[in-house]
């Protein structure tokens, strides 16, 4: 099975064509690599090898200041697992929920050079993610 570790052009275009209004929280699933694979970035790389959950938490450091700057907030970070509904083959070792203000607040995080700059943690972090983009219906009454 082909890992998902970033967006396609073809999503990246839809993404912004659902014309979204409002606060976007973005759904992640994220599945770690036993060792991280720093071969992209090795100017990033830890003297001694890490774990995957330990690259993605370096990530996380690096990126929460950026996320603020840009109106953004970490609003869940926890552990995952196998779904209660659906794929049984499926897993996930943690979750997180990101809110970000607009569309393009998330648009200009993502396009930060200094937030890029520590990317590649990510990258080395994960074997395989996903990630929902969610708007907030109002509850019926």
């Amino acid at each position: 099975m082909q890992p998902f570790l970033s967006p396609s052009q073809e999503a990246g275009r839809a993404f912004v064509m659902r014309g979204l209004s409002g606060p976007v929280t973005m759904l992640n699933l994220l599945r770690f690599r036993e060792v991280a694979d720093y071969s992209a970035s090795p100017d990033l790389a830890p003297a001694a090898e890490i774990s995957g959950e330990e690259a993605f938490r370096r990530y996380i450091v690096h990126t929460l200041p950026f996320l603020a700057r840009s109106g953004g907030e970490l609003l869940f970070l926890g552990t995952g697992g196998a779904f209660l509904i659906g794929p049984e083959t499926e897993r996930w070792d943690q979750v997180m929920l990101v809110r970000q203000a607009t569309v393009q607040s998330f648009l200009a995080f993502a396009d930060d050079g200094d937030y890029l700059a520590g990317l590649g943690h990510r990258t080395a972090a994960l074997a395989d993610s996903r990630l929902l983009p969610l708007t907030q219906l109002p509850i019926p009454a």
